[in-house]
């Protein structure tokens, strides 16, 4: 055969091996991604093998063996090149434009930024209970069963004014795919953090562009030839406020190849129809909740806390040097989601100096100094306090409980259901209380606090004149039982004010704060006119 014969099958051989690949690993076509450059250079060694060792077997010469170094020796140089351009870009010569990855505000004041807690509408559920809930749902629904599964993901969002974690269905299998691809998914499970309470929302139209999905419905795929520039990050699936679903997939840049990872902007895909938008991330819509991803957060908060004070600082003296906590969790303000961790040192104290919150659709992150116990030992004191149960505990919530950081922490038993309530004060972390999740949080709450009274910022008030009272002991603790001149019922404990409830009498005028109308007003604060 030909030289030239070779060389044309050669280029055949090549485009169809590469189009094959491309088709099955999916890289994208840019300069700063990794995937470009080894899905490069594995096209050029299957060039170069339909080529050249057929022409040189079939016209052995010694110049013809120097060819065979071309190929290897170009990889060599480029990959030579990367790893010059990206040790120009490292943190020993560009330490300041690693610290800067995230802008941290360090002068806010806990109080004034974070709400008192509202214990109704406090997510309680983490993701473990959640997928528990979730599966639950689906097997009430023999004929979905068997066709779909859930997914794992079960994203939280804030969905008109509620707290839900969302997760779709997915195939179950390639001849499920087959069966059902016309019609598509069937729908999504939501799951309210608050309440427990589980859906399964169908859909009028079926999902068609999903992970399980195959072929051209694959959802990276379908990203990938609607965006073949765009290098991807973390995909969430998540609803707009009339609960129609959506993918959001974050999109990545880097500089130098594949260093000093940033977010760019989100693509949100409509997995119905497969039409698809990107946005900058300073421009997403506003009920999206995950622009940016929590472990790219937790990165750039240990570059600012490592390279702030230099590279050398870095290494030698470590001055200031912090990092986050191994864990993090979620809280909800303001209709937007917030990631939190711990900040420690880099010594190994099992103690923080303070904690972050960052707004994971604008990625404005705020530090708050707050000495105290790092998370997995306040855990860990939970875990004592009923270590004969074998209880594990959940990665804490922080919360503002009168005024003070606290903890919250839930206890498991093996099959996953809460127990008990932990609160521990992260300043003062000696001070744990552990109570029964069947006696419900704000009871717990109120053993923490003692003799205090929980705080609120949704707090009513009103003037009342007293028509009857009476009081009874219940779990040793004194109750009073007031109506007023309307007949409305009221209930307090001896705790909120002991100095003056059991000297109240009929007729007597008391001002009464609370949280809710209801048949019977628990009163959180008394006073006497």
């Amino acid at each position: 055969m030909s030289s030239k014969k070779i060389y044309l099958k050669g280029i055949l051989i090549t485009i169809i091996t590469s189009f094959i690949v491309y088709y099955l690993t999916l890289p994208p076509l840019n300069l700063t991604s990794p995937a470009f450059w080894l899905y490069l250079c594995f096209t050029g060694v299957v060039f170069f093998v339909t080529t050249s060792f057929r022409s040189l077997f079939n016209n052995f010469k010694p110049k013809n063996v120097k060819k065979l170094g071309v190929i290897p020796s170009t990889i060599i140089v480029v990959f030579l090149l990367i790893s010059l351009i990206n040790f120009a870009l490292s943190p020993l010569f560009k330490s300041k434009l690693y610290a800067e990855r995230i802008i941290i505000d360090e002068t806010k004041e806990f109080t004034e930024d974070i709400k008192q807690v509202n214990f109704k509408s406090l997510p309680l559920l983490d993701k473990d209970s959640s997928r528990k809930l979730g599966d639950r749902v689906m097997g009430q629904l023999p004929e979905l069963v068997s066709q779909f599964y859930v997914s794992d993901l079960y994203t939280q969002v804030n969905y008109q004014d509620e707290i839900l974690r969302v997760t779709p269905l997915e195939y179950a299998g390639f001849f499920k795919y087959l069966a059902n691809r016309k019609e598509g998914i069937a729908g999504y499970i939501t799951v309210n953090s608050v309440t427990g309470e589980s859906k399964l929302i169908k859909l009028d139209n079926g999902m068609k562009y999903m992970p399980s999905a195959i072929f051209n419905e694959d959802l990276t795929r379908k990203l990938r030839f609607n965006h073949p520039r765009e290098i991807f990050g973390n995909y969430y699936f998540e609803i707009d406020e009339e609960g129609k679903p959506y993918w959001v997939i974050q999109t990545i840049k880097y500089i130098g190849v594949g260093i000093k990872k940033e977010i760019s902007g989100v693509i949100v895909l409509d997995p119905v129809t497969g039409e698809s938008t990107k946005y900058s991330a300073d421009k997403v819509p506003v009920w999206l909740d995950h622009v940016y991803a929590s472990d790219l957060i937790i990165e750039q908060v240990n570059d600012w806390g490592k390279y702030k004070n230099g590279y050398l600082n870095s290494i030698i003296g470590q001055k200031n040097v912090v990092m986050a906590t191994e864990g993090y969790n979620y809280t909800v303000m303001n209709d937007d989601l917030y990631l939190y961790t711990g900040i420690t040192s880099v010594s190994t104290d099992e103690a923080n100096i303070g904690f972050i919150l960052t707004n994971l659709r604008t990625k404005e992150t705020n530090f708050y100094a707050a000495p105290g116990a790092e998370e997995y030992s306040a855990m860990a004191s939970a875990e004592g306090q009923v270590q004969q149960m074998k209880y594990k505990a959940t990665f804490p919530l922080l919360i503002n409980l009168n005024n003070k950081p606290t903890y919250l922490i839930s206890l498991k038993d093996n099959a996953g259901l809460v127990k008990m309530y932990a609160f521990v004060d992260v300043i003062d972390y000696q001070k744990v209380v552990v109570t029964d999740a069947a006696l419900g949080i704000e009871d717990a709450a109120n053993k923490f606090l003692g003799d205090a009274k929980i705080i609120t910022d949704n707090k009513l008030d009103k003037e009342i004149k007293i028509s009857t009272i009476t009081n009874a002991v219940i779990d040793n603790n004194t109750y009073y039982y007031i109506t007023d001149n309307n007949n409305q019922r009221y209930i307090v404990s001896i705790k909120v004010n002991r100095n003056l409830l059991p000297f109240l009498k009929r007729n007597q005028k008391i001002k009464v704060e609370y949280t809710e109308e209801k048949d019977l007003i628990e009163i959180i604060n008394i006073k006497e006119l």
